[in-house]
């Protein structure tokens, strides 16, 4: 009776003295729930609602001011480059480079790009018309919010929106220097983004695309809907998949040759477990444009967006051209990176731990930024009156609804595919199924069908999980389609609904349970000595239950041994 009685003691105290840090985040939330603790109890003096979360870390700028003035219209080394009317631009040095060619602009201008010298080489004008048809363009494969045995803080970090640092992988071209923005940051410098870049060539150029694998992984380019042959002229494999070649492994290099026929929007990306690969961020739009004498073509677009530099085909039908990149994340994947930089755990839970099929995004990108960044960048910018071709490529693991408000837009090609006129529908919504892409015409003629008159009007998917950070909204794929008579001078747009500071502060995203589990974990290991004097206590009591068990069991030992 005694051991029974100590047995049950020693129960009740080894479950009041566990230590609430051992505790799942989500009964740590609900306990909080209950209990009422300062961070979730009104009645505790707290005048902060669930709508209005305690915001701890700062909050940023929303348009964060032009200092190197890449914004400008301007013209360097001969290409005349359009102004960006949004809050961040790309570096107009690197956008000259990839319309001439890395082997034909300044010194000064490469030095600026940050481009090594043979990263898009442009040579011969093949058919005379005025342009190059001979071009090389050599990417790399860089890892974003990678983890560090040297640093708590991932490295060469690219935020998808305030606080949300997933890992990634990319192809980037090749550059020189630094991955960071300088020695005391560890911010990406700005060639090394999600997406990767949009590639543009012409029909009937001769292209070489050589990767150059500096990843510790293996990997393929496969050109996704682009006219090329199966084998290369030399033999070797040209698909980027496990029929027509073997991986490329770390430190190797690999060339593909292109000569397309057809033009069309069309898609890229790796080719090795492209279950995971693929949602890493290896990906990118890869558009042909058609034939023009004397062409200009921006080769590579970073991070997708306006085009600064359009081809004449573009010029003759359309006042501008934007790539509109979608994707989703899953953080149990992007997460694989950050727990461990052994290539060889990486290896292992991404080929036998991560499984597709049990996973879900929780990310939801457009250009490689979630709301509110996506307001920073990738606004689509317009006055009355305008055609602005939208290449819109969906490289995610879920359907695309996209839907602009206050337009109708008209879909003039499907997968590169140009359609007839009786087959080109124009709709308010338009669903992309994951790999495929679409040319959707933008017209802002105010006649109540195209356009219902100037404003800032909503630009994202209309399935719900695609407008979240995580299942907080807003975020995701938001955009806009902005008059220019409702942007500031700074590129942000005049609204005339909620303050958006509050999008900016990395709390705004964090979730109720890791709040929750911050706030009843984080009073603990405030007094490490009490928490170790109850981890002691429920040793210790835990102990007395183990031996009153063993007690109450000896007598049926010893009496199975007599018999």
């Amino acid at each position: 009776m005694r051991a029974a009685v100590l047995l049950i003691i020693g129960l009740v105290l080894s479950a009041a003295l566990f230590p609430p840090q051992w505790y799942p985040p989500r009964l740590r939330f609900e306990i909080a729930q209950i209990v009422g603790t300062p961070a979730y109890d009104e009645s505790a003096g707290s005048n902060m609602t669930a709508a209005e979360p305690e915001m701890m870390a700062p909050t940023e700028e929303a348009c964060p001011e032009d200092l190197l003035g890449w914004r400008d219209a301007q013209t360097i080394d001969g290409v005349e480059i359009a102004a960006a009317p949004t809050c961040v631009a790309d570096n107009p040095y690197a956008i000259a480079a990839f319309v001439r060619g890395t082997n034909n602009v300044s010194t000064d201008t490469l030095l600026r790009a940050g481009l090594a010298p043979d990263a898009v080489v442009k040579g011969a004008d093949l058919d005379g018309d005025g342009d190059p048809d001979e071009i090389h363009i050599r990417l790399e494969v860089a890892e974003l919010n990678g983890g560090s045995p040297d640093e708590q803080e991932p490295t060469a970090q690219f935020a998808l929106a305030p606080g949300i640092t997933p890992g990634l992988w990319v192809f980037a071209p090749k550059s020189f220097g630094m991955a960071t923005e300088n020695f005391e940051s560890n911010v990406a410098m700005d060639l090394l983004r999600l997406p990767s870049p949009s590639m543009r060539i012409e029909q009937g150029d001769v292209v070489k695309v050589t990767l150059e694998n500096t990843h510790y992984m293996p990997h393929t380019i496969h050109f996704h809907g682009v006219d090329h042959t199966y084998l290369t002229a030399d033999g070797q494999g040209n698909d980027g998949t496990m029929t027509s070649e073997n991986p490329l492994m770390p430190g190797e290099a690999r060339t593909y040759e292109l000569n397309p026929r057809s033009t069309g929007t069309a898609f890229y990306h790796c080719h090795v477990q492209s279950q995971a690969h693929i949602l890493m961020g290896l990906q990118g739009m890869f558009v042909v444009e058609e034939n023009r004498p004397s062409n200009t073509l921006q080769t590579l677009n970073i991070g997708a967006g306006q085009v600064r530099v359009t081809s004449q085909s573009s010029r003759e039908s359309y006042t501008q051209e934007y790539d509109l990149h979608y994707t989703d994340l899953d953080s149990g994947l992007s997460g694989i990176i950050q727990r461990s930089n052994d290539p060889v755990e990486i290896e292992r839970w991404i080929h036998g731990g991560y499984n597709l099929i049990e996973s879900e995004s929780d990310y939801y990108t457009l250009n490689g930024r979630s709301f509110p960044y996506t307001f920073r960048e990738s606004l689509v910018v317009t006055g009355p009156d305008e055609l602005i071709r939208l290449r819109v490529l969906n490289a995610g693991s879920e359907g695309l609804s996209l839907h602009p408000h206050g337009h109708k837009a008209t879909a003039t090609h499907l997968d590169g595919v140009l359609q007839s006129e009786g087959a080109q529908v124009t709709r308010d919504v338009f669903w992309l199924a994951p790999g495929q892409r679409a040319d959707l015409t933008l017209n802002t003629t105010n006649d109540g069908l195209h356009s219902y008159g100037s404003g800032v009007w909503m630009l994202h998917d209309h399935g719900g999980r695609g407008i979240t950070n995580n299942g907080i909204a807003p975020g995701g794929n938001m955009n806009a389609i902005v008059y220019r008579e409702f942007l500031q001078p700074d590129g942000w747009p005049i609204s005339q609904g909620e303050d958006m500071n509050m999008f900016f502060n990395p709390e705004f995203y964090r979730r109720a349970d890791d709040m929750a589990g911050a706030s009843a974990s984080g009073a603990e290991t405030e007094f490490t000595a009490w928490f170790m004097l109850r981890v002691m206590g429920f040793g210790l009591a835990l102990g007395l239950a183990l031996a009153s068990l063993v007690k109450l069991m000896f007598p049926v030992v010893r009496s199975a041994d007599e018999s």
